[in-house]
Formats: C-alpha cells, sequence, structure tokens
C-alpha cells in the first residue's frame, strides 16, 4: 500500500497566521511532533528570505516565518516534513525534521551584527509557539534553538534571542544562569573522567556528543552551542563553573527526567 502523501497547504493550521506563501520543499512524516525549533533567516530581508525557502534548488524550507512586524507566513503545513533542521541530532534522534515545527524568526543573525528582536516580533513568537505547544503537546525541553541540535554547523537564533521572555510566557525550559565566578574549568586539549561526565550530562540533557574522555573542537562547539541558549552572557565554548552548574540545574529541572544517580 502506498504511503500518504504529505498534505499540500490549503489552509493554515493556526487562527495566528497571517499569510500563506507555500513551499514546494517539504516530504512526509516518519514519526508524531514532538519538538519545535527556532531559527533566525540570517539575510537581508524577510522578502528574501521567504523567496530563497519556496525556491525547489534551494531545498530548504519551514512551517512559519515571522516578520519583524510580528506578521506570521505559513509555508509549509503542519503535517508535512519542512526541510528546516538539516544534518542534525537530538537524544539520539537524527531526523529532527520529521519530529519538529520549524520557525524561522526574520533577523539578520550574526552576519549582520545580531541585531535586536523587535518586541512585537518576540509576542508573536511566543503566541504561535504556545499555539503550536498545546496542539502538540511538546514538552518545554523540546523547544530547541537550531543551534542545539546542528551545534556544528548553526549558531541561531543566537546567543541574544530573547529565551527568558518566551520562558516567562510558558514557552522553553530555562533556569537562571549560574555567575561566571572564575575558578576550575575544560577547555579543548583537555582529556579524563572530568571530561567525559560533562559529555555525558550534554548528551544526558538531549545533545549529540561523543561519548569518550576527550574536550575536541566537536566538544567545544556543543558547549557554545548550549551557552548560546543557556548560559548567554559568555559565548567561548569552554565548561567553566558557572556552565557546569547552569546545565546541572538545566537537568535537574527537565520535565520527566531526573539526574541519573551513580
Amino acid at each position: 500500500m502506498d504511503a500518504p502523501a504529505s498534505p499540500e497547504l490549503v489552509a493554515s493550521d493556526s487562527a495566528l497566521v497571517d499569510t500563506l506563501v507555500p513551499s514546494p520543499n517539504f516530504g512526509e512524516r516518519r514519526s508524531s511532533i514532538d519538538m519545535l525549533v527556532l531559527h533566525y533567516t540570517g539575510m537581508g530581508s524577510a522578502d528574501a528570505a521567504i523567496e530563497l525557502l519556496r525556491t525547489p534548488a534551494a531545498e530548504v524550507s519551514c512551517h512559519y516565518v515571522i516578520r519583524e512586524d510580528g506578521s506570521i507566513v505559513q509555508m509549509v503545513a503542519e503535517g508535512a516534513r519542512a526541510w528546516h533542521a538539516g544534518l542534525s541530532s537530538w537524544e539520539g534522534i537524527t531526523d529532527t525534521n520529521s519530529r519538529s515545527i520549524g520557525i524561522e524568526i526574520v533577523n539578520g543573525g550574526h552576519d549582520f551584527g545580531l541585531p535586536p528582536f523587535p518586541d512585537v516580533q518576540i509576542a508573536r513568537v511566543i503566541a504561535l509557539s504556545q499555539d503550536i505547544i498545546a496542539r502538540h503537546a511538546i514538552r518545554a525541553d523540546r523547544v530547541l534553538a537550531h543551534s542545539d541540535i546542528a551545534p556544528a554547523r548553526k549558531r541561531d537564533p543566537g546567543e541574544r534571542f530573547p529565551w527568558q521572555a518566551l520562558h516567562v510566557a510558558g514557552v522553553g525550559h530555562l533556569v537562571p544562569e549560574a555567575h561566571i565566578t572564575g575558578g576550575r574549568f575544560f577547555m579543548p586539549g583537555d582529556a579524563g573522567e572530568p571530561v567525559a561526565a560533562l559529555k555525558a550530562m550534554l548528551a544526558w540533557y538531549g545533545y549529540g556528543i561523543a561519548l569518550d574522555d576527550a574536550y575536541d573542537a566537536a566538544t567545544a562547539e556543543v558547549v557554545a552551542a548550549f551557552q548560546r541558549h543557556f548560559r548567554p552572557s559568555q559565548v567561548d565554548g569552554v565548561a567553566d563553573a558557572s556552565t557546569l552548574l547552569t546545565l546541572r540545574n538545566l537537568i535537574a529541572t527537565r520535565p520527566d527526567k531526573a539526574i541519573p544517580v551513580a
């Protein structure tokens, strides 16, 4: 029996949508939705980003785009597998496109100096996220940055994205970042049991990372991704005491998942 075709975008999935701009870049979902992934567009304008996301040769898309003025564009039906995550991993699952809904937030990103996200835009990010989370029962710890699931390739939505504002509104998992006080730290070139324990904790939360005892370049990329989301005051890929404590507190409060007992 043939698999059912992925749904075409003929109507909005959310009452918050202002415009439909269908993209042909989607496929069939292979699993149920349990993640929400936030991106920035990283381009000079909203129109340029939307045009790219609907160009077949680009082979990229998303479910929603939120412009700077807060208007929401839907490009792919939620029931379809949009091509927004690329090569990525979370909790050992590599087909994150099949599990997630992707929101592109119009912002120039790192290549354009990390401009601030307008308040009206963030208000709509919150509203749309709340709507998606409620309809798909997405857990708080599965509201993620593109950089979380693809730390070697992506930095979006960046360390200036206001995750705290989302968390206050009930979107996403967050703890107060621990103060930077100095003390012991781990960095590229280090190795041993403490590094192995750090990597195990990052993997326990969900990050794709090799479970060995070497603090290599890939480890630094994952630590930097963690910092961008959860300890944004200093993003350097060095696991200092603040990073370690923030990670431990995050795991301790993760829904349905406690720190393993040795």
